[in-house]
């Protein structure tokens, strides 16, 4: 696969092995994997990062450098690095301070294995029992011929370009963020465009969970119901959406919570039936609100789902049971019209605000300014 990162790739690989770099970029697996992994490196921030996977063989690579293993040692005598370290190590790097721990233990293999399937060998190694990983030698360590070729330095050397590359993408979003929240006062067009721009089916699952929830925010926010216990004692409460945790977070299939109405939403870019049902079966079958990041009609969405739903069961009362639990679905277009409808009530400026300030948590990016007030 080329795309726009290839050729940094390969002018890396050039300046490690020189005329072998090719031959070492179209045999080794491992380097088409990265290929594959950095595709979004000049599609802005908006695009998809694959920071945890690419990471998980970053800091193994990393282990096995700091030991000499690439210079001599027989690695396959190594005790393996320790789990803590390669964990923390991770979140120390660009973007990695909230990963979590899937990408080390099985998803970076599964979806090494899903890509090159004709491949024995999979790229991280561990003993569950001891908390202890490898890198797989054989796949670091490639032959041409009769002579061996260590990649790890290489691969260091790509993994952290691209890591440099969407830190830049990301501060340029930023900026771009803070100048429109500014121009927003003025209800300036181009706010409005940008932010539609961010509600489109490309567009990165946290990006557009951000906005989505800036956006459903604000929607809601002049929205009131009256609570009480008795009928001549009710109170006005306005309706208040929460973001309950960081996007892809393991957080029980809740992604914004309504106060005072109780109502779960859940963002979502997938129509895999069996994904809706495991959220609703996490959260004991609670009505739940679905935002689909699709173009398509509600009436279509809910289609499909109810027609995946009878492919997985056959029985009626079931899937009317799991269907029943889906309070509501909102998709592209019901965004774009609740944006408008939350513009056209003053609340441009506010909703940039908070897609700057949900951004900021997101990708932990931190301005040097802040920095130095924590060390005051």
């Amino acid at each position: 696969m080329e795309h726009d990162f290839t050729p940094v790739i390969r002018k890396i690989l050039t300046k490690h092995f020189k005329d072998k770099a090719e031959d070492l970029f179209e045999k080794s697996p491992l380097l088409q994997y990265i290929n594959l992994k950095t595709v979004s490196a000049t599609r802005g921030s908006k695009a998809r990062s694959s920071f945890a996977n690419l990471y998980a063989i970053y800091v193994l690579a990393e282990d096995y450098i700091k030991h000499g293993y690439h210079k001599k040692g027989d690695y396959s005598k190594y005790e393996g690095a320790q789990f803590s370290k390669l964990f923390k190590r991770q979140r120390e790097l660009p973007f990695g301070r909230k990963l979590q721990n899937h990408a080390l233990n099985h998803r970076m293999n599964e979806e090494f294995r899903k890509f090159f399937p004709q491949i024995d060998a999979q790229p991280i190694l561990r003993v569950v029992e001891t908390k202890r990983y490898w890198i797989n030698e054989k796949l670091i360590v490639p032959s041409l011929g009769r002579k061996t070729f260590n990649l790890t330095q290489a691969i260091i050397e790509i993994v952290e370009t691209y890591s440099r590359t969407k830190l830049a993408a990301f501060e340029g979003f930023i900026q771009t963020c803070e100048k429109l929240r500014v121009i927003s006062k003025q209800k300036n067009t181009k706010v409005e465009e940008f932010v539609l721009g961010l509600l489109a089916p490309n567009v990165d699952a946290r990006v557009f969970e951000i906005v989505s929830y800036a956006i459903l925010k604000y929607f809601y926010h002049d929205q009131t119901v009256y609570f009480g216990f008795q009928l001549d004692d009710l109170e006005k409460s306005p309706l208040i959406l929460y973001k309950t945790g960081r996007t892809n977070a393991n957080d029980g299939g809740i992604d914004f919570v309504m106060k005072p109405l109780g109502r779960f939403f859940q963002v979502t870019e997938t129509l895999d039936v069996r994904k809706y049902f495991l959220d609703i079966d996490k959260i004991e079958r609670y009505p739940i609100t679905f935002v689909i990041k699709s173009s398509e009609s509600v009436g279509i969405l809910s289609r499909k789902l109810r027609e995946g739903a009878e492919r997985q069961y056959a029985i009626k009362a079931i899937v009317d049971k799991y269907m029943a639990c889906i309070e509501e679905i909102i998709n592209i277009s019901m965004l774009q019209e609740r944006f408008r409808s939350s513009v056209a009530q003053g609340y441009l400026s506010s909703i940039m605000d908070e897609i700057v300030r949900q951004s900021k948590v997101e990708f932990n990016y931190e301005e040097p300014d802040d920095e130095d007030d924590e060390d005051e």
